[in-house]
């Protein structure tokens, strides 16, 4: 949970902003990552758009009449180019414009999965001041661009150019080279949002700071399938701490919902089938837990045990004996 300017206390996936820049996620799985893929094929066909370059919502935003001639390159290397490098080129051209030509290259980098030199881009990029007309440029033109970001395992959502998107792209960079810390780092600063919620809880599940996830998703309700992702987290963060009820509870939450997508259904069934043999039960019925052997038949064995160990010591005495 975090603090809020006026007092209050609300947690990190509330978000009480009027427009996000987050469409509907989806559960990506082999099956359904083929069909988007020959889906993305085959509109950018239809539509005469490389699936290489930045995607758009929509058509490309036309160019106005009187343009700079830095707008015109960077309108250009925006939406028709496949490569990063032309972009890099225009940056360093135009040193006002360079921050925002790192990171819509970044963001390419991004796209193609390129995660080390995307990272790179992102963060010079970020740190790099840009002018007045590549700020206007950027508002202008690029509201429409979208990238697909991986908040969690198998969890995509497709965010509109922003703050968030850019973050949230350094930050599964960061996952995916081993940088769990800054990955965590990256996502902190952001609103309040179900997907920047599933970044960090992400990353801090890996890191074992499993009582912060638990803090963090106090109160959440399996509204979608990233809600319902979220919770998983939080189950297996209370499973870790040894709170199974509420890992329960969560997992129950999960299941509530019936239209939660398939993959994440069956992972809480996985997650309570963990949690029944942890707890030593067939079931995660009350009467199913296995009891405890009774304190008098393991005295017997140790008893038992250290009469065969006198008997094996007195054979090797006599034999050393000569008996």
């Amino acid at each position: 949970m975090s603090q809020a300017p006026h007092g209050r206390v609300h947690t990190i996936f509330h978000d009480t902003r009027d427009f996000t820049p987050f469409r509907d996620g989806h559960v990506r799985t082999p099956v359904r990552g083929l069909a988007d893929g020959v889906g993305g094929v085959l509109s950018g066909v239809l539509s005469g758009r490389d699936q290489a370059r930045i995607s758009v919502i929509g058509n490309v935003p036309r160019l106005r009449v009187l343009s700079s001639r830095p707008a015109k390159a960077m309108h250009d290397a925006v939406f028709t180019s496949t490569e990063p490098e032309r972009l890099l080129a225009l940056g360093r051209m135009y040193p006002g414009w360079a921050g925002l030509c790192l990171v819509m290259a970044g963001l390419l980098t991004y796209k193609h999965g390129g995660y080390l030199r995307a990272s790179e881009l992102l963060q010079r990029g970020l740190t790099t001041r840009i002018d007045d007309d590549a700020s206007q440029f950027s508002s202008i033109y690029l509201g429409q661009v979208v990238t697909r970001v991986e908040v969690a395992e198998r969890i995509e959502v497709p965010v509109l150019f922003s703050e968030e998107s850019v973050f949230l792209s350094l930050s599964h960079c960061l996952r995916e080279m081993g940088m769990t810390e800054s990955a965590l780092e990256a996502v902190v600063g952001l609103p309040p949002s179900l997907p920047s919620a599933l970044a960090r809880c992400t990353a801090a599940y890996s890191l074992g700071r499993h009582r912060d996830v638990v803090l963090w998703t106090e109160g959440l309700l399996n509204t979608d399938d990233l809600s319902a992702a979220l919770l998983l987290i939080r189950a297996r963060s209370q499973r870790a701490r040894g709170d199974m009820d509420s890992a329960q509870a969560a997992l129950k939450e999960v299941l509530r919902r019936r239209k939660t997508s398939l993959v994440l259904r069956n992972d809480a069934l996985t997650d309570r089938a963990l949690l029944a043999l942890d707890q030593g039960r067939r079931t995660l019925t009350p009467w199913s837990k296995r009891p405890a052997p009774p304190e008098e038949l393991e005295t017997l064995e140790v008893i038992r045990k250290d009469a065969e160990m006198r008997r094996l010591w007195e054979n090797d005495f006599r034999q050393l004996g000569g008996e």
